[in-house]
């Protein structure tokens, strides 16, 4: 209990599934405790705008203070959790610090996934952070400075090259956008190089991108890609990535079997192929022993909480969920912000329940759909609803995915700036946030 006499709950992480449940208990009578090691809620699914220069950063993320300010049972605390005691009903923060929880709810999110080449992290960056999307926006802008004074033709080509690994969402975004800026946006702007002579590679270790929608359109987003001039680049599995490029097999162009490895030389590789949960899922194991799948995510009891510890629930990407609806077969959960956000609510929900030593309820995840966007007037939307999948692409699938977008982002000022960036970016062109603090690649504010 807490020093008001109320249970008190701790919240670790202030994602999408960490917000949700704060927000759930906020007319409770309950103390909450919510830890990040940031100080900003990260709206991710643009974060990719940010990388590539069409929003500023604050334009998807909002202060966790300001977000809390009038919820008077949230306190916010900026700390990192380095060890999780479940005996004593304690984490322990890297300054030393602990705290108490009666109800422990961790959702401290995913990270990068390099397969077992942690090294390749230096020359290819992930994109789950501002810090991340600074540093992918200074490389892809500071590529372009370097070619304009270069004079080994060899070496300009290599710099104009990029190469997006991973054919999920966030690679076709990027991509597209990639071949846009490089078209459209730095058109005019250089005098010893032509920006649209850059090559866009997107290379994906599957059959096909987006494979997580239908196949119909997954080939749509391919064609819309190949039209922004990205090459799509299909069954090839990267095998190496060092400061100068990469390393790919792929099968013979010719159809015959086997497959060919090949170098490709390039200045500019973005990691968007694998995701690993938190390492928090790594110290939840080892204090409990609950039992976690090939990415690190903990696996969960249908109530989202920890086998043997029913005061801790796990939700968001770092919970290998599965969704329990009557009369059908477990489902595993996505890890997409709408599974992230039902959780968080849900676990609130359940511990609510507990509280009132009332039975908990399994978690059902309700599918909203699918949806990317690949560049100006092109997008793939795939939504689930009362009579059957609705699909369609193209303008009115842009126009969907970016009123959807702008109507989730966190406050009104957030969605009134985007939407004003976005009509700006429409008719002119122009990406405005391409200001890199520091060229030599040691960060920015």
């Amino acid at each position: 209990m807490s020093k008001t006499g109320r249970p008190h709950i701790v919240i670790v992480g202030c994602g999408f599934g960490g917000l949700e449940a704060a927000r759930k208990l906020q007319r409770s009578e309950v103390d909450i405790t919510v830890v990040d090691k940031t100080n900003h809620h990260l709206f991710q699914p643009l974060l990719y705008q940010v990388a590539t220069a069409g929003l500023a950063a604050p334009s998807i993320a909002a202060p966790v203070r300001l977000l809390f300010r009038r919820q008077p049972n949230v306190t916010t605390l900026l700390g990192e959790v380095t060890q999780i005691d479940p005996a004593a009903r304690e984490v322990h923060l890297a300054n030393g610090s602990r705290l108490a929880w009666d109800h422990l709810i961790l959702a401290a999110g995913a990270t990068h996934s390099y397969f077992g080449h942690d090294d390749w992290a230096r020359t290819a960056p992930g994109l789950k952070t501002l810090a991340d999307a600074f540093e992918i926006r200074r490389r892809i802008l500071m590529s372009f400075e370097a070619a304009e004074i270069e004079a080994d033709p060899a070496r300009r080509r290599a710099l104009l090259t990029f190469a997006v690994i991973g054919a999920g969402p966030t690679g076709v975004e990027m991509a597209g956008t990639l071949a846009e800026i490089a078209r459209h946006t730095l058109e005019g702007e250089f005098r010893h190089i032509d920006p649209g002579s850059a090559e866009v590679l997107l290379i994906e270790g599957g059959p096909r991108v987006l494979q997580a929608m239908p196949e119909s359109l997954s080939q749509r987003a391919q064609d819309q890609l190949q039209k922004l001039g990205v090459q799509v680049r299909l069954n090839a599995k990267v095998t190496s990535v060092d400061a100068t490029g990469l390393q790919v097999e792929s099968p013979f162009s010719d159809g015959g079997a086997g497959v060919g490895s090949h170098r490709i030389e390039c200045n500019c590789v973005i990691w968007a192929a694998g995701v690993a949960a938190s390492p928090l899922g790594r110290l939840l194991a080892s204090a409990t022993g609950v039992e976690t799948d090939r990415a690190g995510r903990v696996k969960v009891l249908p109530d989202l909480s920890v086998p043997g510890h029913p005061d801790i629930s796990v939700v968001g990407d770092l919970a290998a969920a599965l969704s329990h609806r009557p009369g059908r077969e477990p489902k595993p959960v996505p890890g997409v912000s709408p599974g992230a956000k039902q959780m968080g609510r849900a676990a609130a929900a359940n511990i609510l329940r507990r509280i009132a030593a009332q039975p908990t309820e399994p978690f059902r995840y309700r599918d909203y759909g699918n949806l990317a966007t690949i560049g100006r007037n092109s997008a793939v939307v795939d939504l689930g609803t009362p009579f059957g999948p609705l699909r369609f692409s193209g303008r009115m699938a842009w126009l969907f995915w970016l009123f959807a977008h702008a109507y989730f982002l966190i406050g009104f000022r957030n969605r009134t700036v985007v939407l004003m960036d976005w009509a700006s970016a429409y008719w002119s062109f122009q990406r405005h946030a391409r200001v890199v603090a520091d060229v030599r690649g040691r960060g920015e504010s």
